[in-house]
């Protein structure tokens, strides 16, 4: 199929009206703004069970011919949807938004703009999110800055371009558990962030829930980053030398100053910190050999069960 100048790419999950009004605001803005240039909006379904959603997305797919539909045979999340959507992708530069309208269509513009830089990234400049989700996501920040090498000026959001040679190169990397910005700092460095507004959710409310927070920060954390390996030989040195300091003690005193030390509290806490620093360790490594596993085994990040796309009928 011939290229198209700019794919879109939506992760839809157990949404209605806001895929409606993204929809026609996508229709308008090339047919406007952006008159001459080629496009497609691909709307990956990641609740295929949601009847509500997949109606809209049906009736979306009858009235607009730049629409594609990808439903996928189960929940997969989100960062496998976005990948789903750019390894279906057709344009020579990629755009990846959210489905709740908090990204407005009409933003597009300022990103292509800056489309000579390989990654273009959305800043908001006040986020319409609660207290607890900005918490969490500046808690997020401080990792990415850490784990991902991220330069500091740089904020990361899923509403971003990025150009074909990327995209194409991102999708080689095998990793059981992805994470797009990491992917996208794998590839390249020439990222720059653009300026843009943050709405209010269109309806309904988030469906990143504390659990699937919790999933994606340890999904940066141990998938794409050895820092908590690190973390756990830095401990391990630290406390055998602590151990070895204190046994020092124990030799002296008891040497020089005939002082048997007895204290079956300070053994109990003794044999119970060193007992959970060597559990703790195991899990760790244990969940490092989990995801090893599965990366071994190849397994895709997600499966289709169905693409609708008119201009292939």
């Amino acid at each position: 199929m011939k290229n198209t100048d700019y794919s879109i790419v939506v992760p839809v999950y157990k949404s209605t009206n806001s895929l409606k009004i993204l929809t026609q605001k996508v229709h308008d803005l090339f047919n406007r703004e952006l008159q001459g240039k080629s496009y497609e909006l691909i709307l990956v379904n990641d609740s295929p069970f949601h009847q509500a959603t997949c109606e809209i997305l049906a009736e979306l797919h009858q009235q607009y011919s730049f629409v594609k539909i990808i439903e996928f045979t189960q929940n997969f999340g989100q960062q496998s949807a976005v990948l789903c959507g750019i390894a279906n992708s057709i344009g020579d530069y990629i755009i990846t938004l959210d489905d709740d309208m908090q990204h407005d269509p009409a933003d597009i513009p300022k990103l292509i703009e800056q489309q000579s830089h390989d990654i273009v990234i959305a800043k908001f400049k006040t986020k319409k999110h609660n207290l607890f989700k900005r918490a969490t996501s500046s808690i997020k920040g401080y990792f990415d800055y850490i784990i991902l090498d991220k330069p500091k000026h740089i904020k990361l959001t899923s509403f971003r371009l990025i150009n074909r040679i990327i995209a194409d190169n991102l999708l080689k990397i095998g990793t059981s558990y992805p994470f797009i910005p990491a992917l996208l700092f794998s590839v390249s460095k020439d990222i720059v962030n653009v300026e843009v507004e943050h709405y209010a959710r269109e309806d309904g409310k988030s469906n990143y829930t504390l659990g699937k927070m919790i999933q994606v920060f340890t999904n940066l954390l141990i998938s794409n980053s050895s820092l908590l390996l690190k973390w756990i030989g830095y401990l391990g040195l630290t406390v055998a030398l602590i151990s070895l300091m204190y046994a020092g003690v124990i030799v002296y005193r008891r040497i020089f100053f005939e002082v048997s030390l007895q204290g079956w509290s300070s053994i109990m806490v003794t044999i119970l910190f060193f007992g959970g620093t060597i559990m703790f360790t195991l899990g760790v490594i244990g969940e490092y050999l989990v995801r090893i596993i599965h990366t071994s085994e190849n397994k895709p990040h997600y499966f289709i069960r169905d693409v609708k796309d008119k201009r292939e009928a």
